[in-house]
C-alpha cells in the first residue's frame, strides 16, 4: 500500500481534479435522500435510462442494452444496464446509501420559550450531540398538504438565505456542563433549533411563534398542521470545499455514505457498450438506523424490482429470481475510518486504511467478535483483488478500529441472505458522522475506478 499521489500523471491529476469538482458540487446541492434520488435520475435519463414503471404491463420485451431505473418513495433507486448473458446468471451490483446523520424536525415542532421561537427535533443516526451546537444549519425537505401537494423547503443554503442555529453554554457558565461525560454534554432534547425572535404585532400569546407561522404561511402556503405529514430534515449548511493548502482532500456534509453513492453512480454511466452481465447501481436510505423501513436495504423493494426486469424478459418465476439473486456479486459500498494520528489509540496500525492509499476492502465489520459482520469469504476477496490489480486500482485493506474498540455496520449481511457474494468496498473517511467530514480526492478517484473495473469484470 503505496500512496497513489506519488504515480498520478499529469492526466491523472486533471481527471482527480475533475471528479472532485462535479463530487463537491453533487454533496453541496443534494443533503438529503430525495434530493440524492432526483439528481441521480435526472442525470441518468440524460443518459438513456427509462423508468421501469413506463414498461410494466405494455408487453415490452427486455433486450440487452437497456437502461432502466426505477425509485420508491422518492428515497431509494435503483438502475440496471441489461447484460447479453441471462440475468440468471447473476448481476454485478454497487450499492451504497444516500441516507446521513442529521436532525429530523418532530411532527409538532415549533414552540415559543421566553420570545424565542424554536423548531423541536429528534436526530437520526449516530452522532456526536455537542457537534451540532454553535453552526450554521439549513433545512432541507418536503410538507406534503392533505390535498397531496408537495412542497419542497430549503432554507439556509443560499447566501441570501438565513441559517438557522442550536445554542450552547457559555464558558462562562458552563462548570457543572463540562463536568458531564462527552455523550451527555449536550441532550438530544437540547437540540432544538432557532428560528425567530421578533413577536407579531397585535398578538398577546407565542407572539413569535406566531410570527414564524406567519411567515411560512407566506413563502410556501401550509399551515402549523401541516408539520404532521412533513419530512425536514436538519443539517449542516454550507458548500463542500477543498481541504488542506494542497487541496488534496474535500470537507463537506455526508460523505458518509454519498462518498461512495456518487462514484458508483458515475461508474455504472461510465460502461460504454453492452456489459457482458447485467450491471446495477443501488443507492438505499435508512441505513443510519438499521436499514429498516419500506425504502431500506431490508424492504423487499430490490427483490420486487428484479422480479420485474426478469418477468420482462420472460422469466416471471421464484426460481428465476432466487437464482439471479444468489448468483449475483456486490460491492457494499461504503465508507471506512481512515486512520487518525491524533487518536492512534483506537486503531490497529496494520489493518487500518489510510488517506491517499485507494478504495479500502473491509472483509468484515460489525463489532468486537464480529458481531452483526457480514464477514465475506476468502475466494470473492481473491477475486475482488485480481479485478483491481489488473485493471490499475489502488487498494487497501482495513478494519474498523481495534478489536475492543468499537465497532460498526452496513448493508453487506443483508445482501449476503440472498445468497449472493458481498464485500465492503469504499472510500476512507475522517471524521465520521461529523457533521463536516474529509475525504481524500485520490481516494475518491481510485473508488471511481474500483467500481467500473468491478462492473466490468465481476
Amino acid at each position: 500500500m503505496k500512496n497513489v499521489w506519488n504515480k498520478y500523471t499529469e492526466e491523472d491529476l486533471e481527471q482527480v481534479t475533475e471528479l472532485g469538482d462535479r463530487y463537491k458540487s453533487f454533496l453541496s446541492d443534494c443533503k438529503t435522500e430525495r434530493e440524492c434520488t432526483s439528481f441521480f435520475i435526472r442525470k441518468a435519463e440524460e443518459k438513456g435510462y427509462v423508468n421501469l414503471e413506463e414498461l410494466v404491463d405494455t408487453g415490452y420485451a427486455l433486450k440487452p442494452g437497456d437502461k432502466i431505473y426505477t425509485s420508491y418513495m422518492g428515497k431509494t433507486v435503483a438502475f440496471f444496464q441489461i447484460g447479453r448473458r441471462a440475468m440468471t446468471e447473476g448481476m454485478n451490483i454497487l450499492c451504497a446509501h444516500i441516507d446521513s446523520p442529521r436532525m429530523d424536525l418532530k411532527q409538532v415542532p415549533v414552540y415559543e420559550d421566553s420570545e424565542l421561537a424554536y423548531l423541536d427535533t429528534h436526530y437520526y443516526g449516530g452522532i456526536k450531540k455537542y457537534q451540532w451546537v454553535t453552526i450554521p444549519l439549513a433545512l432541507h425537505g418536503v410538507i406534503v398538504k392533505k390535498n397531496g401537494s408537495v412542497i419542497s423547503v430549503n432554507i439556509g443554503e443560499n447566501e441570501q438565505d438565513p441559517v438557522v442555529y442550536i445554542s450552547d453554554l457559555l464558558i462562562h457558565l458552563s462548570g457543572k456542563q463540562m463536568e458531564k461525560n462527552a455523550s451527555t454534554v449536550i441532550e438530544g432534547e437540547q437540540l432544538d433549533v432557532l428560528v425567530g425572535s421578533i413577536p407579531l404585532a397585535g398578538q398577546e400569546k407565542d407572539a413569535v411563534k406566531a410570527n414564524i407561522l406567519r411567515m411560512l404561511k407566506e413563502k410556501y402556503d401550509v399551515e402549523e398542521e401541516d408539520f404532521l405529514s412533513a419530512e425536514i430534515e436538519v443539517v449542516p449548511a454550507g458548500k463542500a470545499r477543498d481541504c488542506g493548502l494542497d487541496r488534496s482532500m474535500i470537507a463537506g456534509y455526508g460523505h458518509d455514505d454519498r462518498v461512495c453513492a456518487y462514484p458508483s453512480f458515475e461508474a455504472m454511466l461510465a460502461i460504454d457498450g453492452i456489459p457482458e452481465k447485467t450491471i446495477c447501481c443501488l443507492l438505499v436510505d435508512k441505513e443510519e438506523i438499521g436499514s429498516v423501513g419500506a425504502t431500506g436495504m431490508e424492504s423487499r423493494f430490490f427483490e420486487n424490482t428484479v422480479a420485474e426486469l426478469l418477468a420482462l424478459g420472460g422469466m416471471d418465476s421464484s426460481l428465476a429470481l432466487r437464482r439471479t439473486l444468489a448468483r449475483s456479486r456486490m460491492l457494499s459500498s461504503d465508507v471506512s475510518a481512515a486512520y487518525d494520528p491524533a487518536f492512534a489509540d483506537v486503531f490497529e496500525k496494520k489493518n487500518t486504511c489510510f488517506f491517499g492509499r485507494g478504495i479500502v476492502i473491509n472483509k468484515y465489520t460489525g463489532a468486537r467478535g464480529k458481531g452483526g459482520s457480514n464477514d465475506a469469504n476468502a475466494e470473492y476477496l481473491a477475486a475482488i483483488r485480481r479485478i483491481f490489480d489488473e485493471n490499475d486500482v489502488a487498494f487497501q485493506t482495513s478494519e474498523l478500529g481495534k478489536v475492543d474498540a468499537g465497532g460498526g455496520g452496513t448493508i453487506a449481511y443483508i445482501a449476503a441472505l440472498f445468497g449472493m457474494e458481498v464485500v465492503d468496498s469504499g472510500v476512507p473517511v475522517l471524521s465520521m458522522h461529523a457533521p463536516w467530514e474529509v475525504i481524500s480526492k485520490a481516494d475518491l478517484y481510485e473508488a471511481k475506478k474500483g467500481y467500473v473495473a468491478f462492473l466490468k469484470n465481476a
